[in-house]
C-alpha cells in the first residue's frame, strides 16, 4: 500500500467536526443589553440597519456545514444579535432545507440563544414540534436581570423574560438558562444561583463571566495575528465598569459550588462544575474555555462571512465568505488551525507553572490581557479568582469521588 492510499484512508476514517455560531440577523437586537459583546459589530462590520440572513446564504451554510462534517450529530446554533427577529418563517425554511441536505444515518439538531421577548405560544408550538433546545438569557432577579438587561426605550425586561420561561415550561420544551455574571448581580451568588435552580428550573443553568477591556469595540484582545507569530498590539488591562473583577467571579462559583456539591450534586447541571469535574477526573474538556486548545468553534455572519470565533468577529480574524471558499476548508484552514493551537503555544510561564493548568488552559483567549511574568500581556484577566475556586474542587475532590460511587450504587 503506498503512502498517499494509507493517507487516504485515514482521512476516510477520520471524523471531521466543528461548530458555528449562527448570526442570521447579525448584531441586531430588540434589547439594549449594556454589557452586550456584539451590539456594536453594526458599526465594526459595517452591518446594514436590518441585516437579514439572504436564502442564498442560508442554503450554502446549511449544505456547506453538513457536507463538511461527519460525525454522527450536527448541531446549529442560533444566536444573535436576537435570532427570533428573523421570525418562524424563516426557521420554516431552515428545518425544510437541513432535511434536504442531511447525511443518512445523521442527526441534526438545532439550538437557539434567546432574549426571550418574542417567544409566544406559535413559537412555542414550533419548537416542540421541531426539538429545538432553548437558551433563555436571564442575570437573576428582576433587580439584577433589569440592572442591565433593558429595552430599547430603557423600560425593564425581566416580566417578558419570566412569560417566555412560564411558556417553555407549559409546553414541555426543554431550556438553558444563560446568565452572564457582571459587577451587579456577582455579589449574590446565592440569591442567584437559588433563583435560577427554585424559579427558573432550567435543563443546565450556565454562568457567563462579563469581561471587556474598555476598548473591546475597536479591537480583538492581543493573541496572534492570522497566519503570523506576532501578537498584535498589546492593550491595557483597564475593564469596562460592568465587568466582573476576578475576585468577584472566583467568590461567585465557590460559593455556588460549596451550595450545589452540598445539596445539589447529581440534581442540578451547572456546566461549569460539570465541566471542572469531567477534567479534574482526567476525562477532558467540555467546553473550549478550558480546553487546550480552541478553533473548532466558528461564527458566521448573515452575509456569509465567517470569522474565528464569535468572540473574535473583528476584521483580523476574518477567515471568507462561504459563497466564495466552502465553510469546511475555512474551518479547516491553515489560518484557524493557527488561532486554535496559539491558545496552547501562547501561554505564559504563570500558567505552565500552575497547579491548575489542566484544568485551565489560560481560560478564553478573549480575556487574556493581564501583564504576565514574561513581560507580555498573556496572563487571564479572571485569573486570581479562577485559583480560587480551583483550590475549592481540588480540596473537594475526595467528597465528589465519594458522591459519585454512591450514585454509582443506586
Amino acid at each position: 500500500m503506498t503512502s498517499s492510499q494509507t493517507q487516504a484512508q485515514k482521512q476516510q476514517s477520520a471524523v471531521f467536526a466543528f461548530h458555528t455560531m449562527i448570526k442570521p440577523s447579525g448584531s441586531q437586537c430588540n434589547i439594549d443589553c449594556e454589557y452586550c459583546f456584539y451590539l456594536h459589530k453594526e458599526n465594526l462590520l459595517h452591518q446594514p440597519k436590518q441585516p437579514r440572513m439572504s436564502d442564498a446564504v442560508l442554503q450554502a451554510h446549511i449544505k456547506q456545514y453538513i457536507d463538511a462534517q461527519t460525525a454522527g450529530e450536527v448541531m446549529f446554533t442560533w444566536q444573535g444579535g436576537e435570532p427570533t427577529l428573523m421570525g418562524l418563517e424563516f426557521y420554516k425554511k431552515v428545518v425544510a432545507y437541513q432535511k434536504q441536505f442531511a447525511k443518512p444515518n445523521q442527526r441534526i439538531v438545532n439550538d437557539i440563544q434567546t432574549n426571550g421577548l418574542l417567544i409566544d405560544d406559535a413559537w412555542c408550538e414550533f419548537l416542540k414540534q421541531h426539538d429545538f433546545l432553548v437558551g433563555i438569557s436571564i442575570d437573576g432577579q428582576a433587580a439584577y436581570h433589569d440592572q442591565m438587561r433593558r429595552a430599547k426605550n430603557g423600560k425593564p425586561t425581566f416580566d417578558y423574560v419570566m412569560r417566555a420561561i412560564r411558556l417553555l415550561h407549559q409546553y414541555q420544551i426543554p431550556f438553558h438558562a444563560l446568565c452572564v455574571v457582571n459587577h451587579y448581580n456577582a455579589r449574590a451568588p446565592l440569591e442567584v444561583y437559588r433563583f435560577l435552580r427554585d424559579e427558573v428550573r432550567p435543563r443546565m443553568i450556565q454562568f457567563l463571566p462579563a469581561v471587556e477591556p474598555l476598548d473591546f469595540t475597536k479591537s480583538a484582545t492581543a493573541y496572534i495575528r492570522p497566519n503570523s507569530d506576532k501578537r498584535i498590539t498589546i492593550r491595557p488591562a483597564a475593564v469596562t465598569d460592568w465587568s466582573v473583577s476576578a475576585d468577584d467571579w472566583g467568590r461567585f462559583l465557590v460559593e455556588i459550588w460549596q451550595e450545589w456539591l452540598e445539596r445539589d450534586f447529581g440534581q442540578v447541571f451547572v456546566d461549569q462544575f460539570e465541566n471542572t469535574i469531567s477534567q479534574a477526573f482526567g476525562l477532558g474538556a467540555q467546553k473550549c474555555t478550558t480546553a487546550p486548545i480552541c478553533g473548532k468553534a466558528l461564527a458566521i455572519e448573515h452575509n456569509g462571512d465567517v470569522y474565528s470565533c464569535d468572540h473574535f468577529a473583528y476584521p483580523e480574524y476574518h477567515l471568507g465568505n462561504i459563497l466564495d471558499i466552502e465553510e469546511g476548508k475555512l474551518a479547516f484552514s491553515q489560518q484557524q488551525a493557527s488561532f486554535g493551537y496559539a491558545k496552547h503555544l501562547n501561554l505564559p510561564s504563570d500558567c505552565k507553572e500552575c497547579q491548575f493548568l489542566k484544568l485551565c488552559w489560560g481560560e478564553c483567549p478573549k480575556n487574556r490581557f493581564i501583564k504576565d511574568n514574561d513581560g507580555g500581556t498573556r496572563l487571564n484577566y479572571l485569573c486570581h479568582g479562577l485559583k480560587a475556586y480551583y483550590a475549592q474542587v481540588a480540596k473537594d475532590l475526595p467528597q465528589i469521588h465519594a458522591k459519585m460511587l454512591n450514585n454509582a450504587k443506586r
